[in-house]
């Protein structure tokens, strides 16, 4: 008995220590949690509001949803689908076109349609009629990503500044080669206006 005693008391102290230890550790990740708990809600106000519009940011033939979230008075996510009637076996058209809203498109074979959920026909469309080299869903993402971290002011400052000559704006968004890349910067703009 006498021989176990102390191997008993040494195993113990090693749990005793152990569990210092690992006292300590989780103390140290209580920390570390807390402390990046507190940063990541010190980037983010209490000034959160989400504009939506529908607007026509590329001519008549279409029109387009444009989601902000704002952050204050800075777009910190931005979202736009765009919609036109088009025609061929492979599109998606919006839901209900082949049920009773579909019943009432002028020709059946021509649907309206999300540009994004059909970005590889359209895209492929823009390039044999107007030799576009960029798919529209990489377009719509780098202008997407353009305004995101913008003000309004800011925005508003670029699109007086391109007034006169809106193609510029398509050199001023890395990526995008639309040519009304200036009309989805200002369909940005309105919902941004519009956010509560």
């Amino acid at each position: 008995m006498k021989k176990l005693f102390p191997f008993v008391l040494a195993l113990g102290l090693v749990g005793v220590f152990t569990g210092c230890s690992n006292d300590e550790a989780a103390k140290d990740t209580a920390k570390e949690s807390k402390s990046s708990e507190t940063a990541s809600a010190e980037t983010v106000s209490d000034d959160l509001k989400i504009g939506r519009v529908n607007n026509a940011p590329h001519g008549d033939k279409s029109f387009a949803t444009t989601v902000v979230f704002m952050d204050g008075d800075k777009i910190i996510a931005a979202s736009i689908d765009e919609y036109q009637f088009l025609s061929g076996e492979d599109i998606k058209g919006v839901p209900n076109s082949e049920g009773a809203f579909g019943q009432n498109y002028k020709d059946p074979k021509t649907v309206l349609a999300s540009k994004m959920d059909n970005a590889d026909f359209y895209s492929n469309m823009m390039a044999e009629k107007a030799g576009s080299t960029v798919p529209i869903d990489e377009n719509i993402a780098a202008i997407e990503d353009y305004v995101t971290g913008k003000t309004v002011v800011e925005l508003e400052e670029e699109l007086k500044a391109n007034e006169a000559t809106p193609e510029k704006m398509i050199d001023a968004v890395s990526g995008a080669t639309l040519a009304d890349t200036y009309g989805y910067i200002k369909a940005f703009v309105e919902a941004a206006k519009a956010a509560k």
